[in-house]
C-alpha cells in the first residue's frame, strides 16, 4: 500500500524542484523557489509528522474557492452549477482577515499549497492582498486570465508565492467556444505580459475525450513553452451539463492520459505537468475528504472537494483541525466511498445522492 501523504509530499517537492530549475535565469524567482523548497522539505513535513503522532493526518494541500462572482459564463462550469459562483454574489464570503487567519493556521499545521479558485479569484483583490502575506505557502490562482493587466502584474511581482494559472481549452476555437468570444486572445495577452515581466505562471486545461490528443500534442506543448508557460494542469472533465457524458474519461482514456503525461514529464524537463484527479487507482481511490486534500468554500464550509459541495463543519469558525475530523469526511473514508466505481472525472459528483444521504444521516 502506498503512503498517500508521503507520495504527495514527494511529488510536491519534485514540482518545486522542477520549478526552481525552470527559473534559474531569474534571480528573484530562483531565490523564492529555493526558499520554498527548503520550507516544504523541512518545516512542513516535520509539522505534519508531529500532528500525525497526535492522531491527525494533515494532507499537503487545500483547494479554496475564495470568490462567488465571475465575469464569464463558461459552458459546463461546476462553480455555477454547484452554486459557488454567479454573475452576482451567491453566498456570504469570508473577510480578508478571516482568510488570512485560516491560511496562517494552515501554514502552522504543515499545509504547503492551496489552490485558489472561484468564481474568478482575481475579482477579489482585497482577499488576495491578505492571503499573499502568508509567505510559507504557495498559492496557484486558477483564473480565466481576462483581468490581468499592469496592476496585477505588479502584484505578482511583489508576491512570488501567488502563481497565476490561466485556463485554456486548447486552441482559439475550442477556448472561445466554451468561454466566450475573444477570451483565448485575451488569455494569451495576459501570458505575454507575465512572460515579459519574467514571472512564473501556468495554465489549466480541461481534458475531454475529444481534445485529449490536441492539448497534449508535442506541438501544443511547444506553443505553451514558447508563451512562457512553466506549469500545466490537466483536469479531467466532469459532466456537469446533461448530454455531455461522452466527453468524460473512461478507464481507457485515463490509462492513455497517465502514459501521455508521463511521456511529457520525461521529455520536457523545464515544464511541470500535473494531472487531476490522476492516479486514483494507484492511490486506492479519490484523494478528497482529507485523504490528500479537501475544499473550503467561500463561506468557510469544509467540503470533500469542489465537485462535492456537502459540509458539516466550517473551517473558519471551527478551525482546520475540526475540519479534518469532519464526521462527513470520516464517513466517506470509513465507507470506502472514495473508491466507488465511476465513469467521469469525479467519484463523489457521480455519487452525489449517496453523499447527501451520508450528510443527512
Amino acid at each position: 500500500m502506498i503512503d498517500l501523504a508521503q507520495f504527495m509530499t514527494d511529488n510536491l517537492r519534485q514540482l518545486v524542484q522542477t520549478g526552481y530549475r525552470s527559473v534559474l535565469n531569474n534571480p528573484r524567482e530562483a531565490r523564492f523557489a529555493l526558499q520554498l523548497q527548503r520550507t516544504m522539505a523541512r518545516g512542513d513535513w516535520r509539522r505534519r509528522q508531529i500532528l500525525k503522532k497526535e492522531g491527525l493526518a494533515v494532507p499537503p494541500f487545500l483547494i479554496c474557492s475564495i470568490a462567488t462572482t465571475c465575469n464569464l459564463q463558461c459552458k459546463g462550469c461546476y462553480a455555477r452549477a454547484g452554486g459557488i459562483a454567479g454573475d452576482t454574489p451567491t453566498k456570504p464570503t469570508l473577510s480578508p482577515d478571516q482568510w488570512r487567519l485560516l491560511f496562517e493556521e494552515a501554514s502552522s499545521m504543515g499545509f504547503s499549497v492551496s489552490l485558489l479558485a472561484g468564481g474568478e479569484p482575481l475579482t477579489r483583490r482585497d482577499l488576495l492582498e491578505g492571503i499573499a502575506e502568508v509567505k510559507d505557502m504557495l498559492f496557484p490562482i486558477f483564473t480565466n486570465g481576462t483581468l490581468i493587466g499592469p496592476q496585477y502584474v505588479e502584484f505578482f511581482k511583489r508576491h512570488l508565492n501567488m502563481l497565476p494559472v490561466i485556463s485554456l481549452e486548447g486552441d482559439a476555437m475550442a477556448t472561445n467556444a466554451r468561454r466566450g468570444h475573444g477570451v483565448h486572445e485575451r488569455a494569451l495577452l495576459s501570458m505575454q505580459m507575465l512572460q515579459e515581466a519574467g514571472l512564473f505562471f501556468g495554465t489549466s486545461i480541461t481534458v475531454t475525450t475529444e481534445n485529449k490528443h490536441a492539448v497534449t500534442s508535442d506541438e501544443y506543448v511547444a506553443r505553451l513553452h514558447e508563451l512562457g508557460c512553466k506549469l500545466v494542469f490537466y483536469v479531467e472533465y466532469v459532466p456537469i451539463d446533461a448530454g455531455t457524458e461522452h466527453l468524460a474519461f473512461g478507464d481507457a482514456d485515463v490509462q492513455w492520459m497517465e502514459q501521455r503525461v508521463e511521456e511529457l514529464r520525461t521529455g520536457v524537463k523545464d515544464m511541470i505537468f500535473v494531472s487531476f484527479p490522476g492516479d486514483e487507482k494507484l492511490l486506492d481511490g479519490c484523494m478528497a475528504a482529507g485523504r490528500g486534500f479537501f475544499h473550503i468554500g467561500p463561506d468557510g464550509a469544509a467540503e470533500p472537494c469542489p465537485f462535492s459541495p456537502h459540509s458539516d463543519t466550517n473551517a473558519a469558525r471551527d478551525g482546520l483541525r475540526a475540519a479534518l475530523r469532519s464526521p462527513l469526511f470520516s464517513k466517506l473514508r470509513d465507507a470506502s466511498a472514495l473508491a466507488w466505481q465511476h465513469t467521469g472525472g469525479c467519484t463523489l459528483y457521480e455519487h452525489r445522492d449517496e453523499v447527501d444521504d451520508m450528510l443527512s444521516a
